[in-house]
């Protein structure tokens, strides 16, 4: 017999629903979010249907290691997404009752009845597993640098844009070493050329008379000045963050190396590094979003759908309007308007075809995005037959030959 298995995830512990193939409710549980929690569902799960291959679990997760340890299992695992879920909790009623029992039931009933519109968890291998967890972990580390580094825009403008005129990036190891030595405009005012040359030096530029002499002359031009107690104060608050942004920038160096390492390791890394913009860094992450089971992406358009660069039409009646994808898998998304931009410079291909869009009348923004899908299918026809990326083939020239009389 085959049952179905819904799991209401939360920190502390899993509400549990399991139905067989007529929906009729077998059983219900808590289990706690540990070893002891697992191993009471799977001697429940056993205890109806023996075999775990013959359990398929929906849950609302798709990382953790519950996951992960069903997945070790045999049990084929649905991550469902939690706007899914509401929209079928209203076929159970539309008072606007929840409860985490009551969605168990649901990501139970939705395997039941729908399994064929979801898409199991992908059997990617660990190594692209530990490339993801590489990439994403560089990805949010880059986002949390440039939030930092716009506080501390914000925060100079207010007392020493001087220190913006010196410096166009807040976060290379120049301007967090002067910051870090002169985090005020009275202070900075104080530094000599020598010690302006000092400090390049630390900061890895070596010796720099022009530039020392350029910073220099910008630190003593007249300007406005906070009370000296707020300037001191706004320093303290400015070394602080110098001391974040230069901890990231440690941590990102760190990522970068070891994503780079794992990458290379991947097989496929060869093929996505021929296409032209994708680099070390941004393949890694094009592979660890998209991972690296073969079954998942039968087409490039299930690729295009994901990384959310396929347009959605709404028709009713006589409207129908093309918008832009906004569910999507917003990693891959930026990954992938990063990979297009850096294209155009590297293939002409794709600088003619991104010219062709603009001059029919595409924004830059929808003109990357439909390049952006133009080597989503060339990525995927690469994979699928295990060929580097070829111009030529890529983006055929049409042919001008004349025709014979």
């Amino acid at each position: 017999m085959e049952i179905f298995c819904g799991i209401d995830w939360s920190e502390a512990a899993h509400d549990v629903a399991v139905v067989d193939e007529t929906g009729r409710l077998l059983a219900r549980r808590r289990i706690a979010d540990d070893a002891a929690g697992f191993t009471a569902l799977t001697e429940l799960l056993a205890g109806y249907a023996g075999r775990p291959e013959r359990v398929d679990v929906a849950i609302e997760t798709g990382r953790g290691l519950l996951v992960a340890a069903l997945r070790a299992a045999g049990h084929r695992v649905f991550a469902i997404n939690p706007k899914a879920v509401d929209r079928y909790r209203d076929r159970h009623g539309v008072a606007g009752a929840k409860s985490d029992p009551g969605d168990a039931r649901v990501l139970a009933d939705i395997l039941r009845t729908d399994r064929d519109r979801h898409r199991p968890l992908p059997a990617d291998s660990d190594l692209a597993a530990a490339v993801g967890v590489l990439a994403r972990a560089h990805q949010d580390a880059v986002w949390a640098r440039v939030q930092d580094a716009n506080r501390l825009r914000s925060l100079l403008r207010e007392f020493f844009p001087a220190a913006l005129t010196a410096f166009a990036d807040l976060t290379t190891n120049t301007a967090l070493a002067v910051l870090a030595a002169a985090p005020t405009p009275t202070a900075a005012a104080r530094l000599s050329r020598a010690n302006l040359t000092d400090l390049l030096r630390v900061a890895g530029r070596g010796t720099r008379p022009t530039e020392a002499a350029r910073l220099a002359e910008i630190f003593t031009v007249d300007q406005l000045r906070q009370p000296p107690v707020v300037e001191a104060a706004m320093g303290q608050a400015v070394r602080a963050i110098v001391r974040t942004l230069t901890a990231a920038n440690q941590s990102i160096s760190d990522l970068e190396a070891a994503l780079a390492a794992a990458f290379d390791q991947h097989p496929d890394g060869e093929i996505l590094r021929s296409l032209p913009g994708l680099g070390p860094i941004l393949a890694a992450r094009v592979l660890s979003e998209f991972g690296d089971d073969p079954t998942r992406f039968p087409d490039p358009a299930s690729r295009r759908a994901y990384a959310g660069t396929a347009p959605i039409t709404r028709a009713s009646g006589r409207s129908r309007v093309v918008l832009a994808r906004h569910v999507r898998n917003k990693r891959l998304a930026d990954a992938c308007y990063l990979w297009a931009f850096a294209a155009l410079n590297r293939s002409p291909g794709a600088r003619a075809y991104y010219d062709t869009r603009r001059a029919a009348g595409d924004r830059h923004n929808a003109a990357l995005r439909r390049l952006a899908s133009k080597l989503l299918g060339q990525l995927h026809h690469c994979l699928t037959t295990s060929r580097p990326y070829d111009e030529a083939l890529a983006w055929p020239q049409p042919d001008t030959t004349p025709a014979a009389a």
